[in-house]
């Protein structure tokens, strides 16, 4: 997949890694604070991982990886094009 991330069906196909083509260090704690602000609610707040209720289940990574519980693809796809163009965040 394009528009800069990867998108992989994971385990028992009930969730999609989304994987970010840019590299660099992420700041989860800004990061989990866009995601929060775009309406999720923050269930685990850690250095290892942040996790999320809303839409679905999420869990952000260190490396900006978001796992996406649902089975729903559009809904995947829809919220990895939102991490990639809104919620991620880089530490320069």
């Amino acid at each position: 997949m394009s528009n800069g991330f990867s998108m992989e069906l994971c385990g028992n196909q009930n969730s999609w890694r989304i994987i970010p083509e840019i590299k660099g260090v992420f700041s989860l704690e800004r990061t989990g604070e866009c995601i929060e602000a775009d309406g999720f609610q923050v269930e685990v707040r850690n250095r290892l991982c942040w996790t999320f209720t809303g839409q679905c289940d999420m869990t952000l990574y260190p490396s900006g990886q978001l796992l996406i519980k649902t089975t729903d693809k559009s809904l995947a796809e829809e919220l990895a094009s939102r991490h990639l163009s809104i919620w991620v965040q880089q530490d320069l």
